[in-house]
């Protein structure tokens, strides 16, 4: 937030209950009263030639491996081991966000936060949303707005 207020970029941030056993974004978007299509999951991987790099997508999607290689410019992507997450981004499974990572790393937006007048995103930590419009958002981390889900 220290990094959107310094950018002088408008934002709301909403806090909800933590819930251990289902820390999934359908979770966190019925918990925030909003469409889970608007809350965003960061997820992390790993390409085979160009190394990591993180995509944010809405929490109802699946991540089209395929499309995201594309884009990406590498034959093929994974999605890191749970292990990595931490040490690599300074993040947990449930709080990770585009935004304060350990290291800047190419980041992609699914094309569809262009679609609303704002999105939700991890703060940084489990419980806490960032709400945004999604273009700017993905204009201030330099992130592309692109396909990522699968059909």
């Amino acid at each position: 937030m220290r990094l959107l207020d310094t950018a002088g970029l408008s934002y709301r941030t909403a806090s909800y209950e933590v819930d251990e056993s289902d820390l999934g974004g359908a979770h966190v978007a019925a918990v925030l009263g909003q469409p889970p299509e608007q809350v965003f999951k960061t997820l992390v991987l790993s390409g085979e030639r160009n190394g990591y790099l993180v995509c944010c997508i809405p929490s109802n999607c699946e991540l089209d491996l395929k499309k995201v290689a594309k884009v990406a410019g590498d034959k093929r992507v994974e999605m890191i081991p749970m292990k990595q997450l931490l040490p690599l981004t300074g993040y947990i499974r449930g709080g990770c966000s585009p935004l304060g990572m350990k290291k800047k790393f190419p980041t992609f937006i699914d094309e569809t936060a262009m679609l609303f007048d704002e999105i939700a995103i991890s703060a940084g930590e489990r419980g806490t949303q960032i709400i945004m419009n999604g273009e700017q958002l993905a204009s201030f981390i330099g992130a592309p707005l692109v396909d990522l889900c699968a059909s």
